[in-house]
């Protein structure tokens, strides 16, 4: 008997509703090393983890979890917790290793690899093709910033569409088109560092750009039925009082964090009170004739990543920061309640109401959450065991969260924690895990964690343990 089959039974179980989709996350750059082997080319996250003072204690991804030659063992620990979807992403530098040209079989080899261990295994696979790390000479000839990477990236989709469009069940194309926009060229805080409110909108209309041609090219490449979708990390933005000043502070927000993509993709059109704020910023004259319509291609969901709101109220905050020229108007402020180990607050009301919104505003898009979940300072206790109360406690609260939005309309149909392993955290390097298997990153071994354990049974239930 394994450690996840010896779980207590329980009287009662909050269901979700049949077919259910039960996943776990993860990243390339966080998880597989292997960074210079098979002709795998550096990314924009190799370079800005090899420049001093940007990732905490000189971290890099070379090695990270190792997943590259390990993924018969990661995918053994998902069998073993009984999920029944895996959403990974595609590293475009080892697929295509200057961001041009064709196919590098060797690293389609590795993914389709990937595929047929997760399909043997009754797993179905969930690509995302662009989670960040973009090939550095692309960065090198301008980046999201200019339009040619768009046409990059979708000639990139279908390059992929070809050699894994048999294995792969539901295709995302881009992941936090947000953080890869306004936290790389406008605070700078993630790859490649650039610090230019014009360059971050410029590249947040390439991303939605790159989406539509990406959609174009899957549609045309994959099998009729397959799934496409987007990933975006939506802010759940509050006003700290319902003065016309604070509630002002949070539309500014919520146009630049959501409305910057919820509206070209889904409605074909920029939002004005953007272009209105942002005027000092930019023109927006590199939005072309025909750009909002392709962007607007019809996608068959939507992912949504949560992890904590964002309370905002009117005043000034410091630059540079993300927010593309709001900073000037809005201040933020500390959210209640208990943190992680991000000092991101635990509000699982949060997903509740994002949920929510969606239903009402997007009622026919169905919904997936595709990262939700906590970093605790995690550690194996002399017994082996690693115990993270925490985190299930926080897992609980937002599938809970999760069931009551469903329950009052909203089309739900899956939830993949983050992550299924201890990984490269971005910035913050290996000091933060989000894992629910622990990752001794010295010897490599994996050890489930008890929220391991508490999301296997959640998964065999079909639901929360009332």
């Amino acid at each position: 008997m394994t450690a996840v089959d010896a779980r207590p039974e329980s009287p009662a179980t909050l269901r979700f509703p049949e077919g259910f989709r039960w996943g776990t996350a993860t990243a390339a750059y966080q998880i597989e090393g292997a960074a210079t082997e098979d002709g795998r080319t550096p990314s924009i996250w190799d370079t800005f983890s090899r420049t001093p003072g940007k990732v905490r204690n000189g971290d890099t991804g070379d090695i990270a979890a190792d997943h590259y030659h390990r993924v018969r063992e990661d995918v053994a620990l998902m069998r073993e917790l009984g999920v029944t979807d895996y959403r990974f992403s595609v590293a475009w530098p080892r697929v295509q290793p200057t961001g041009r040209g064709p196919a590098l079989q060797k690293g389609l080899d590795f993914y389709r690899r990937l595929c047929d261990e997760l399909r043997d295994a009754g797993i179905r696979p969930v690509a995302t093709l662009y989670h960040w790390d973009l090939p550095q000479e692309l960065e090198d000839a301008g980046g999201w910033p200019r339009r040619e990477t768009a046409a990059r990236f979708a000639e990139y989709a279908g390059l992929v569409a070809d050699g894994l469009g048999d294995r792969v069940a539901t295709w995302t194309t881009l992941n936090e088109p947000w953080c890869a926009a306004f936290l790389g060229y406008g605070n700078g805080v993630h790859a490649p560092g650039r610090t230019d409110d014009a360059a971050a909108l410029r590249a947040a209309h390439h991303l939605n750009l790159a989406h539509g041609w990406a959609v174009g090219a899957l549609r045309e490449k994959l099998p009729a039925g397959t799934e496409v979708s987007l990933t975006l990390n939506l802010h759940v933005v509050r006003a700290l009082t319902e003065s016309a000043e604070d509630r002002d502070a949070a539309r500014r927000i919520d146009a630049v964090a959501n409305r910057v993509f919820l509206d070209p993709v889904f409605r074909g059109r920029l939002p004005e009170d953007l272009v209105r704020d942002t005027a000092g910023v930019t023109d927006w004259g590199f939005v072309q004739d025909g750009d909002l319509a392709a962007i607007a291609a019809p996608i068959d969901s939507l992912g949504l990543n949560y992890y904590s709101p964002t309370v905002v109220a009117a005043g000034s905050s410091e630059s540079p920061s993300p927010w593309a020229g709001a900073e000037r108007h809005v201040r933020f402020l500390p959210a209640p309640g208990p943190r992680t180990a991000m000092d991101w607050p635990v509000d699982a009301d949060g997903l509740y109401e994002l949920l929510v919104r969606l239903r009402d505003e997007l009622p026919e898009v169905p919904l997936v959450i595709t990262e939700n979940g906590a970093a605790y300072d995690d550690y194996a206790d002399p017994s082996g065991q690693v115990r993270d109360p925490e985190r299930v406690a926080y897992l609980h609260g937002h599938l809970a969260a999760v069931r009551r939005a469903v329950e009052d309309g909203a089309d739900v149909r899956g939830y993949f924690l983050w992550s299924l392993l201890d990984n490269f955290e971005w910035a913050f390097g290996y000091s933060k895990r989000f894992g629910i298997v622990h990752v001794d990153f010295a010897s490599q071994r994996r050890t489930l964690k008890d929220s391991a354990r508490w999301y296997a049974d959640v998964i065999a239930r079909g639901g929360l343990p009332s």
